[in-house]
């Protein structure tokens, strides 16, 4: 069973192209499966003798250990998918995920920054400093475009336009799209390149020669220096929030459709597959909604008789 897992993971590896990341939430999650089964004395029987009271079963057990509704359904997505993977190799005839639903989800909207807080937000690195200039730089980049984390560490020096302000990014499941760069986050890349970038090559000992973003070393920036940035700033600037990269992303998306931006260009924007996942932004608040009515409605700002 252990090996039919292992299998699993090489094709997404390989066919799917899924991210390292990615890969070690699904192997998790089907070995929590599997250690389940195993607790109920179910180790010595194949996969096809599972069946969907056993599924439920599980996801019960997760419910009751406390896990949260999303990590619960996320886990059940990781066995349905495996399962779609045995019956096309033959392994398995039924799936026994069919007919299983996951908990109902909370709807939960996007955390974002204001427009006053993302400006001190930006303005907080020391762009004096070669680091503080690179972290300038990369913070433009991911607000001006609403380019995802990943997206932009593995951007490269020469992905970046010699004339205009649109680039190609390659997001999830190796999708390509086009995404912009305004004037500050172009203008700041300039000063990086320029000025930031060359003292952080010269300082590594094998420093690399295509990364765009590169860190004390000389080496290309992680995801998870990226969130430690993020962090610090939003420190920096005295923000009462919590943020991440994708809090950017999400500001990005926000800001647009208040702007008047119509859901369809944001889609394109953002890189999703599916208009459902975007119209999550339709969230407006309630005085930007005033404003609106008081902008549209003819009848809005007359007095009644």
């Amino acid at each position: 069973m252990l090996a039919a897992i292992d299998q699993f993971r090489d094709y997404l590896q390989v066919s799917r192209r899924l991210s390292p990341h990615t890969l070690k939430s699904y192997s998790e999650d089907l070995l929590q499966f599997l250690n389940f089964l195993t607790r109920d004395g179910f180790s010595c029987v194949g996969w096809e003798a599972v069946d969907h009271r056993l599924v439920r079963g599980f996801l019960v057990r997760l419910q009751e250990e406390g896990l949260a509704r999303r990590s619960v359904a996320r886990k059940l997505s990781a066995v349905r998918s495996f399962y779609r993977y045995l019956r096309r190799q033959g392994v398995v005839e039924r799936d026994p995920t069919v007919g299983v639903t996951g908990p109902k989800q909370e709807r939960r909207l996007p955390s974002h920054l204001l427009a006053p807080e993302m400006e001190a937000f930006l303005l907080a690195p020391d762009r004096s400093d070669p680091r503080g200039l690179r972290d300038a730089a990369l913070l433009e980049c991911l607000y001006s475009s609403g380019m995802r984390v990943s997206e932009l560490v593995s951007l490269n020096v020469v992905d970046l336009p010699q004339h205009g302000d649109s680039l190609t990014v390659v997001g999830k499941r190796q999708k390509e799209r086009l995404v912009f760069l305004g004037r500050s986050a172009r203008e700041t890349l300039a000063d990086y390149l320029a000025l930031s970038r060359p003292r952080l090559f010269a300082a590594g000992r094998r420093p690399d020669r295509e990364a765009l973003f590169l860190n004390k070393n000389g080496t290309r920036l992680t995801d998870r220096s990226v969130r430690t940035i993020v962090h610090r700033y939003i420190e920096a600037a005295a923000l009462s929030t919590h943020a991440t990269p994708h809090t950017l992303r999400h500001s990005f998306a926000t800001h647009l459709l208040e702007n008047g931006a119509d859901l369809r260009s944001i889609q394109e924007l953002l890189g999703h597959a599916s208009l459902a996942t975007t119209q999550i932004y339709t969230h407006v608040s309630g005085e930007q909604l005033r404003k609106v009515y008081d902008h549209a409605h003819p009848r809005a700002r007359q007095r009644g008789n």
